[in-house]
């Protein structure tokens, strides 16, 4: 059977009228004439098949069919009512669902009071958040598994993809107990990150450019992990100082200055839809950055 075609407009009718003293009133509060407000009712007793008001004289009463067909009505705007508000809610980007991909780097270290605060302010917010390394992350964003993705610049643009910067980070140079940075000559053997991972293929370079080797023996996506094995003396590394100098046994840098700067950018789908909640966490990491 086909369903008639009922509008939220005539249905507001109903309300309106059984909420005022008169049928004037009722076309006031609603902004239309009062002509108007008795076509819409009319025309819902037509698509609705039944009379919802009888003649008294001059008056208007309501049949015995008006009270389902009003508390119909009731139960359709409140639903409305209750949709239009959650759309909202979703355009003001605290409804809906975001998928963000964080480097550890940017999770715990570099972004987590920004993370809270978002999330804080959002508490309808379906909030799901990876930590991954760089590639894994790009490669999640291109398959469509994330919304965004905050990690390491990309050495060469990744097709499909666009990336902003939002946050420049050092990167020292730590060496095992007695190990002097005086020679580059003298540095290593490395630990540092697999191979592929854009941090290790930047540290490489800028070690290289200091007329070092780079001649890797242990290998980590973890930066606590490679710290540990500094203080074993394994090997020199590369890392942030958030990471390499945090407490309770921080790595004390062999130079002061920064060995080189990594770039941490945001990267999102180039023909990807519009996120509310997605674009609203860009920029806060964008004012933070």
């Amino acid at each position: 059977m086909a369903l008639p075609d009922i509008t939220v407009q005539q249905l507001e009718y109903l309300d309106a009228v059984e909420r005022s003293p008169t049928w004037a009133a009722a076309a006031a509060s609603l902004g239309v004439s009062p002509s108007a407000l008795s076509q819409g009712l009319a025309e819902l007793e037509r698509r609705v098949g039944v009379r919802l008001f009888d003649r008294a004289g001059r008056r208007r009463v309501p049949t015995a069919e008006h009270a389902v067909v009003l508390a119909h009505a009731r139960r359709v705007l409140a639903q409305t009512s209750d949709l239009v508000a959650w759309a909202g809610e979703a355009r003001a980007g605290r409804r809906g669902r975001v998928r963000v991909g964080m480097i550890d780097a940017a999770a715990v270290d570099r972004f987590p009071e920004e993370l809270r605060r978002f999330r804080a302010e959002r508490p309808g917010l379906d909030f799901h958040l990876t930590v991954a390394p760089s590639g894994e992350l790009l490669g999640l964003l291109a398959d469509g598994r994330l919304d965004l993705a905050v990690c390491v610049a990309p050495p060469a643009p990744v097709a499909g993809l666009v990336t902003e910067a939002v946050a420049d980070e050092p990167l020292r140079l730590y060496a095992p107990d007695g190990a002097r940075a005086g020679d580059p000559h003298r540095w290593g053997p490395w630990v540092t990150f697999p191979a592929g991972s854009h941090s290790r293929a930047a540290i490489a370079a800028a070690v290289r450019g200091a007329g070092a080797r780079f001649e890797v023996v242990a290998e980590s996506h973890q930066p606590e992990v490679l710290r540990e094995m500094v203080r074993l003396g394994m090997g020199w590394t590369v890392l942030p100082p958030t990471q390499a100098e945090r407490p309770p046994a921080p790595l004390v840098p062999a130079r002061r200055a920064p060995l080189l700067v990594r770039r941490l950018v945001v990267a999102t789908r180039r023909d990807g839809l519009p996120n509310p909640a997605g674009e609203q966490l860009i920029a806060l990491l964008r004012r933070s950055g």
